[in-house]
Order: structure tokens, then sequence, then C-alpha cells
């Protein structure tokens, strides 16, 4: 089959920048391996914009004219938007399939008479999550549970057929490869010799939402109040052709709030490590911290590190909530810098690695194996289908509501992803703690909640209708 794919993201011939083109790699290339003729279309960038081979049935085409760098891909004028098209659709006209990652190519109309899947790999990202309203596909991947139902409690609400078409295909991880790795190396990338002092790796793009200030003040406790004074704490820097004005701003502050807390000699930044020695990064680490608010669709991060034998401290956000039970990895509600250090600071002095049921549950969950063989089954076996039916359900006195997914209830409030905060919300929690399948109005009503609450809980985002 000819088979056409598109990622918005710029891709690489000799690095993997994230999580989701690494993913892309890997299902290219094995539909590739299976005989398939791969095309995959992307974002040029100047460092960028020359055809380069993934296997030698997957070509890469950087010459889609997207803006550049992120966010505001579309951030372009019509012209350009026009080229896009005129170069998707060239390759459209004789593809057999198509698959659009991450769901960001927003123009329906320009691939309905393909056989389409289409992987929503994203919880926050504008362009994403509008894909997921306008996609047409036969089937629409989400990459978690939690991304799932996500969708499902939004886009769901208004298209019946939504059920029918998503399906969950959790990212798989080579343990192969992800596993313990003596690092040899990948000390030739770090700007520091090591001599055996407690390293946390904080292995995240550079975002205030993946968790760099929880990092920082989980130092400052582990050095200060746990007496970890040699701790070294290393960090990846964005490359260089992907600064901008606003990174800039980003790296000044968080110097200025390291040398704030006096921790320059135990914050270590470095450039952007290739994915090969990925596997000797993790090994290297005593633990891996991830402990931002970004809501994750899955987190690549947190299950590599444990396949190296590392053990993860991670925030109760997101996806990290379901896809390891609370007693197979450690996790502290978001900013609990006190709890994530102590239990940093425990792993490091037992010198604790991954627990031999954490492995097991991992390696029978996200296989790359399990993975790629369901990409490859959805993709090949799609079919042309009718656009989803949009409906409209009015909400009247009859609506159920409940705790949507991307809130939980915690002692100190209901806490949203998206808003990264907890909200004390009174005899409404308690109603919610009543009725975990979903409370009507009047239930509501009689333990003292008025409509008008119920209400503003809903616009705000800490109640969704039921279905």
């Amino acid at each position: 089959m000819r088979i056409v794919m598109f990622s918005i993201n710029p891709l690489f011939a000799g690095m993997v920048m994230g999580g989701a083109p690494k993913h892309l790699q890997s299902v290219a290339i094995h539909l590739g391996g299976l005989g398939h003729e791969v095309t995959v279309l992307c974002t040029r960038i100047a460092e960028s914009n020359v055809p380069f081979y993934w296997h030698e049935r997957v070509r890469v085409l950087p010459i889609l004219r997207f803006h550049q760098p992120f966010p505001q891909p579309y951030g372009v004028t019509a012209h350009d938007m026009a080229t896009i098209l005129d170069d998707m659709g060239e390759y459209l006209a004789t593809a057999d399939r198509f698959y659009m990652h991450d769901g960001e190519f927003l123009f329906p109309f320009a691939y309905q008479h393909i056989p389409t899947v289409v992987s929503l790999r994203d919880n926050v990202y504008p362009e994403t999550i509008l894909g997921g309203f306008l996609a047409q596909a036969h089937k629409l991947i989400l990459i978690s549970e939690y991304s799932y139902k996500y969708y499902q409690q939004t886009v769901g609400r208004f298209f019946p057929e939504y059920d029918q078409r998503a399906v969950v295909i959790h990212n798989g991880v080579d343990w192969s490869k992800f596993t313990y790795t003596p690092p040899k190396e990948i000390l030739d990338y770090l700007p520091i010799q090591l001599n055996g002092q407690p390293i946390v790796l904080h292995p995240h793009r550079p975002e205030a939402t993946k968790g760099i200030y929880q990092t920082i003040a989980v130092v400052d406790l582990l050095v200060n109040q746990h007496g970890m004074s040699d701790l070294i704490a290393l960090a990846p820097q964005w490359m260089e052709h992907q600064l901008t004005p606003e990174l800039g701003e980003f790296y000044a502050d968080i110097e200025a709030e390291i040398h704030r807390r006096g921790l320059e000699k135990n914050f270590v930044f470095h450039g952007w490590i290739p994915q090969p020695l990925m596997p000797q990064y993790y090994s290297l680490g005593s633990v891996t911290l991830s402990l931002g608010s970004f809501p994750e669709s899955f987190g690549n991060a947190v299950y590599e590190s444990l396949g190296c034998g590392t053990p993860s401290v991670v925030a109760r956000i997101a996806t990290h909530r379901e896809l390891l039970p609370e007693n197979l990895i450690d996790k502290v509600d978001y900013d609990d810098a006190v709890g994530a250090a102590e239990k940093t600071a425990q792993i490091i002095r037992e010198k604790w690695r991954t627990s031999q049921a954490t492995m097991e549950y991992i390696h029978t969950h996200y296989s790359t194996e399990r993975q790629l063989s369901a990409y490859a089954d959805a993709i090949l076996n799609a079919e042309v289908v009718a656009p989803m039916r949009y409906r409209y359900q009015k909400l009247d006195e009859n609506t159920r509501y409940g705790l949507p997914v991307w809130c939980y209830l915690t002692d100190k409030g209901v806490y949203n992803d998206f808003w990264a905060t907890y909200h004390p919300m009174g005899m409404l929690e308690t109603v919610m703690r009543e009725y975990p399948d979903g409370f009507s109005s009047a239930q509501a009503q009689l333990a003292g909640v008025s409509a008008d609450v119920i209400e503003t809980a809903y616009r705000d985002g800490f109640l969704a209708p039921m279905r």
C-alpha cells in the first residue's frame, strides 16, 4: 500500500525531538518493514528542509510551510495554507491510506475520500483539540484511558459515533533498549564529571508546566534539609534553532531562581541527548522527577526511566493518575515539594531501583510489539466512512453531572488539570463523593447545592455532563 503520514512537528534525520515524533517514526518504520511505501510530510524549517529516509521504504519530506517555531503553527498566510493543501493533495491523490499524527491537519475535506486514521496525542495544544472535533476518520486513536475519556466527555458529547470510532492504543516502549545500560558515551554529552554523586534527572522540554520550578524546589530541599549537598540535577536545553525570545527569557528566569536559592553547583544544563543514548542517560540517574502540571496524554519519560531501573517520582497529573497503580510508583499531589523531596531522598539513600512488580507491569501493558501491531491493524484495515453526525443535546434538569476525568478530589479541594490549582467546592464535594456515577440537579439541591452552583462548576470545568 501507499501510506501517507502527516506531522505538524518538524522531523529530523538524526535526532528525535520528543515523544510524539518518536512514536511516529516507530509506526512508519514498522509499516515500511511490512513492505508498504510510506511518505511522511512534515513542517519545514531552515535547518531541516531536505528529504531523508528513516527506512528504505519510509521517506520524510519536510516541505510544509506551517509557522515555526512553536506555537501557533497556523499563524501563516492564506497563501501558505494553500501551498500546504497543494503539497498534501499531491500525495493524498494516490494514497491508499492516510495516517494523521496528532490530529493537526485541520482540513477534513482534503482526505475524506481516503481511508483515514487520526491519532490524538495531546490534551492541551489547540490544534490537536480542534482536530478532535473536526477529524473525520475511520479510527481515532487515543494513547491512554485518560485521553480517551477526556475526548469522550467533550467531543463525544456531540458525536454519537465517537465510541465506535475511538480506540485506546497505549504508547509502547522498546524494553530491549530501555533497560539498564551502563553509562559510557553519554558522559561525553555532559559538561561535568560525575564522581558518584546522587543524580536527579529532569528529562523534559523547557516549559514551566513540565515542572522545572518544582524540580528546583525539590533539589533545594534535598540539598539544604536532607543533607545532599553534592547532588547534581541534570536537565536538557532546547536546540538552538528552536530558541525564541520567550524561551530565552524562560531560561533567564530559571537561572535567576537557581541563583536565588544558591543552587548553581547543583544544576547542570546540557545539550539535547540523541535518542540512542537515552537508556544510558536514564541509567546514570538516581531518580527521575516529573512534577509539572502539564496534562500529559502519556508521559514517556516516566516509564522509560523505570524500564532502565531508575525510579520516578511523579505528580498525580492527568494520565499519571491511572497508567500505574499507586503501589507501583511514587506519586505526590501537584506542587507538594516537601512530599516529593521526602520520597526522592528515601530513594537516593536506600539506593532503590525499579521494583520487579513495576517492571513486570510496564513490560506487560506498554510494549512496543503490542503498540505497533495495533497501529498497523488500525491503519491497514481502515475504510472510508461517513462523517460523524453532530448532535446537540440541551442541558436541563434531567442532565446528570459528574466529576470529569481531568479533575480529582483531594483534601485541598478539587484539582483541575487545566487550572493547575486546588479549588475548594464546599457541599458540592460531598455530592460528588455521594454520587460518583453522576447526579441530577434535584439530587444536588437536596444536599443544599443550588442550580447556579452546578452551572458555574460546569462552566468552569469542574463538572461534565454524563452520557
